[in-house]
Formats: C-alpha cells, sequence, structure tokens
C-alpha cells in the first residue's frame, strides 16, 4: 500500500538527487575535469557533433538547477531522459556494471528509470512551480495503487 503523506517527499528527495547528479556531472565533471572543449572532444570521438557536448553540458545544468528549485518538474525531467538514454548508449560496449572500465552501462540505464519515474511523480514537496496532477485514469482502466 503506497502511503500518500510521504509521496510528496519522496518525489522531493528523488527531484534533489536527480538535480543533483545532473549539477555534479555538469559542472564538476564536464566543465572542470574535462573542460568544455574536452567534453565536446570526446563527443567527436564517439562519432558524435562536438558541439553536441556544449548542448548536453548545458542541458545538464540547466536541467539539474530546475530539477533542484522544482520548475516544470515532469517536463524537464522527460526533456532529461534521452540524454541518459544516450549514456546508456555510450556505455553499452563497456559491459554491465558501471566498475567496468570506460564505466557499464547500468548506472546510467538506472538513472534514466529514474528520470522517468520522476516525471510520474511530478514535483513533490517545496518546488517553486509545482505540476498539475496527471489526469485520472479513463473509464475501464485500472487505478494501481489506489
Amino acid at each position: 500500500m503506497t502511503d500518500h503523506r510521504l509521496t510528496p517527499y519522496a518525489a522531493l528527495v528523488l527531484r534533489l538527487a536527480l538535480g543533483t547528479m545532473f549539477l555534479s556531472h555538469s559542472l564538476a565533471l564536464k566543465l572542470f575535469v574535462m573542460t568544455l572543449s574536452g567534453n565536446a572532444a570526446f563527443f567527436e570521438s564517439l562519432g558524435l557533433p562536438g558541439a553536441l557536448g556544449h548542448v548536453v553540458f548545458a542541458a545538464e545544468l540547466a536541467g539539474g538547477t530546475l530539477l533542484v528549485l522544482g520548475v516544470q518538474t515532469r517536463w524537464v525531467a522527460l526533456a532529461l531522459a534521452p540524454i541518459l538514454a544516450g549514456a546508456v548508449w555510450v556505455h553499452a560496449g563497456n559491459g554491465w556494471m558501471f566498475a567496468s572500465a570506460n564505466g557499464g552501462w547500468e548506472y546510467p540505464a538506472y538513472l534514466t528509470v529514474l528520470a522517468v519515474v520522476q516525471a510520474m511523480l511530478g514535483d513533490g514537496a517545496f518546488a517553486l512551480s509545482p505540476s498539475r496532477p496527471l489526469p485520472a485514469p479513463a473509464a475501464g482502466v485500472p487505478a494501481f495503487g489506489r
């Protein structure tokens, strides 16, 4: 049974964790460790346009900030999910575990699922722009967990 009194706080914790992860990957990793030009070169080494590295950096920085603040959480989480799915693609050849050389694909896959769950849950508590609830299921469609 779902405890609906705690759901907004669970969504808040998830939102803060995802937002912090995106901020750390954009600022700490892509800006300060790899540098923006190094990140662009990495994207080029994958056969992707180097400019896409800058787009991903900006999306992670803006998206992480919006998630932490709780601004349009559903849309932001959905917009960031393809970036995470792209990370799954990048790491797919490295094996399952992220501890593998060059990182496996299990962590990016997990983060992709978390972004989708965040989009389903919504903002949670203490959001700057709370999103509207999802519409009720159509007639005849079971509403699980109610």
